[in-house]
């Protein structure tokens, strides 16, 4: 009997097997949990149903799907697409995990990473670039130019990424692959190209491995709706799906930021360098409207910063006629008119230049087009269902961006994603918020109709992990807070000799703590590293691993996506139950539905988010069967509340003390 008769449960349940080919690897540990989900998998792919995964940490839920959607690909020639949220995973799945399974099966497949088409170096680019130095640039940039190019001699993929340090970021938006300049009809036959060498690898893969975000935009822009995502007849599978709900948002949703759309500007000229393609072009008549329009931009930006209540934070959300009719008085047809004109403005001017001058301008004449389109809806709120707001950022000059979401994504993604006749696969290590059936995450995201699998650990919480928990810290809103985070952190840190991560949920708070216990770390001679102090996320996480006692001061990108086995981390510090902050426009919007329909939004919202949330940061801590170590929440309420009994059903069961 061929491979082709034998079914995929069969075949896989076969390698995964007490005597199966995975059985055979060195070091190899049977886990009846990845059994079970790689045979599940299996079974969706042949009955081209749709599946929710939770695998608790140390599963082994690369190699679970991998297998299945691997051999699948093969004999069906159908296009598996693997998305992650992180770099970290998809490079841990391209380099270490697919090589492995190639070896465990001796199948042939090709598998590429594709990333979006910003993060490449174009050869083509670069050359205008070098030609046109005095046109694009301000100051020497030659230099920059000069290491970019023996860099791109042997880089392996020409991805930013790979850059060490990081380029100049106006000189790379200016030698990066671009839509107008690099095409498969400009650079498809230039082996140097690695965007489109990329692409066309890409075309006839086996595997191709992307992160959420270019999914979502390459879904958005325009997917086979009726036999596939991206590819005719492919399926997907979403590792790390925590996240998509947020991504998701973002791509069905409006963002229009003031920063961006001056960039755009400034490609054709900017005032203050004089450089860009019009001056460039010597086009007087398009210099002035860019500069005229520049100036009306900052006027209408700036007029909102005036007009919009910012007290309760950053964002202001857009609501009612009053608001409405404030929006609208903002000189925004100045600005519509403008986009338009310089929009057919540049039809003119680009006609009879050259076939490269005439795609870039071509392009960013779009790009114009969909601004204004998307200014226009932001303005006359076209869509019921979002939720609208402005947001301010920036310390030294304020930027503004408009945004607009939907504020249920369920629609959505049950309509794209959960459809008949494909197949899409979600899995994460933290679904579940404590009751059957992942229920919370299948009904946020439109898969209610969908099976679940809820997968534990094999890992022994009880023997490997503690629960510290404070019954005296103060209210986070209380005076004092600070203080006793301070007490409480020399506490558990002098515990386990540095060695920790601390978690905070605002850079506010982590900055303040921060100082108090400055003089303390340097007393000790431990090494404390704080998120946003310059130092990247991955050079952090390099001298915590560096062997050097180390403290970890971190908010958001932390929670989740950081594996750091062994002794170097031994103790997980959460200073805060991580609620997300209620007066946010989304989380509003989202609350005020739930109530809407007589629901409790703390309940069925506020609370499930928040329990996700922390056992992703407790999630940090055990990453392999040898570690050891504690977790400290130093937040009463988890002691106090009524509420608190939930967060503690929906961690790992450890031996617990009570301070």
């Amino acid at each position: 009997m061929t491979s082709q008769e034998i079914s995929l449960v069969t075949q896989v349940s076969a390698i995964f097997g007490a005597e199966g080919l995975l059985s055979k690897i060195s070091g190899f540990e049977r886990r009846p949990e990845q059994f079970e989900m790689a045979c599940a998998i299996a079974k969706a792919l042949e009955e081209e149903t749709h599946l929710v995964v939770e695998a608790g940490t140390g599963v082994g839920k690369s190699l679970a799907y991998l297998v299945p959607a691997v051999l699948y690909a093969i004999r069906s020639r159908h296009k598996a697409i693997i998305c992650t949220h992180t770099i970290t995973l998809q490079e841990q799945l391209l380099y270490k995990d697919l090589p492995l399974v190639q070896k465990i099966l001796g199948l042939p497949f090709d598998a590429v990473l594709l990333q979006g088409r910003q993060n490449y170096f174009c050869p083509a680019r670069f050359h205008r670039a070098q030609q046109y130095t005095h046109d694009l640039f301000a100051g020497d940039v030659l230099p920059e130019l000069e290491r970019i190019r023996l860099w791109s001699e042997t880089t392996r993929d020409g991805t930013r990424s790979s850059l060490s340090p990081e380029p100049d970021p106006q000189v790379w938006a200016q030698v990066c692959s671009d839509r107008s300049l690099c095409s498969p009809k400009t650079c498809g036959k230039d082996a140097r190209c690695f965007y489109q060498t990329a692409r066309k690898r890409a075309l006839s893969a086996d595997v191709l491995i992307l992160n959420h975000t270019l999914f979502f935009t390459l879904l958005e822009d325009g997917s086979d709706t009726e036999t596939g995502y991206l590819f005719p007849h492919d399926f997907v599978i979403l590792d790390e799906a925590h996240t998509i709900e947020t991504i998701a948002a973002q791509h069905f949703g409006i963002t229009l930021s003031q920063y961006a759309l001056k960039q755009l500007l400034h490609r054709l000229y900017h005032p203050r360098t004089r450089k860009g393609i019009f001056g460039h072009l010597k086009a007087i008549k398009a210099i002035t409207l860019t500069t005229d329009l520049l100036e009306e931009i900052d006027v209408f930006f700036d007029s909102l910063l005036v007009g919009c209540d910012f007290k309760q934070g950053r964002e202001f959300r857009i609501r009612g006629r009053e608001e409405l009719a404030f929006l609208k008085s903002q000189k925004r047809q100045s600005i519509l008119e403008g986009l338009n004109r310089l929009e057919i403005l540049i039809e003119i001017i680009a006609a009879p230049l050259s076939e490269t001058t005439k795609a870039e301008l071509t392009d960013i004449a779009g790009q114009l087009a969909g601004t204004r389109n998307n200014l226009l809806a932001f303005i006359e709120q076209s869509e019921p269902e979002f939720v609208y707001w402005i947001e301010k950022s920036g310390s030294v000059a304020a930027n503004i961006t408009l945004h607009a979401a939907p504020i249920d994504m369920a629609s959505h993604l049950s309509e794209h994603l959960f459809r008949k006749k494909t197949t899409a696969i979600l899995t994460s290590a933290t679904l579940s918020t404590g009751v059957p059936q992942l229920e919370y995450f299948r009904s946020r995201i439109g898969a209610s109709e969908v099976e679940a699998l809820e997968l534990g650990s094999p890992f022994d919480y009880a023997q490997q992990m503690t629960l510290h928990l404070v019954r005296q810290m103060p209210d986070p809103r209380d005076r004092g807070y600070e203080e006793e985070l301070k007490k409480w952190i020399i506490h558990f840190t002098e515990q386990s000799q540095a060695r920790a991560f601390v978690l905070f949920t605002s850079y506010r708070s982590m900055h303040t703590v921060a100082a108090l216990l400055k003089s303390f770390f340097e007393k000790k001679k431990w090494n404390l590293l704080i998120q946003g102090k310059g130092i990247s996320r991955s050079h952090m996480l390099e001298e915590f691993r560096s062997g050097k006692p180390s403290v970890l001061f971190g908010t958001e990108s932390f929670w989740t996506g950081v594996d750091v086995p062994g002794e170097a981390l031994s103790n997980v510090i959460i200073t805060r139950l991580p609620f997300a902050t209620p007066d946010h426009p989304l989380i509003e919007a989202r609350f005020e539905q739930i109530v809407g329909r007589g629901g409790d939004g703390f309940r069925e919202y506020s609370l499930p988010e928040a329990i996700l949330k922390l056992r992703q940061g407790v999630g940090r801590l055990i990453r392999n069967k040898t570690d050891h170590g504690s977790i400290v929440i130093l937040d009463s309420r988890i002691i106090h509340k009524p509420y608190g009994k939930a967060f503690l059903k929906a961690l790992p069961k450890c031996p617990r003390e009570v301070l």
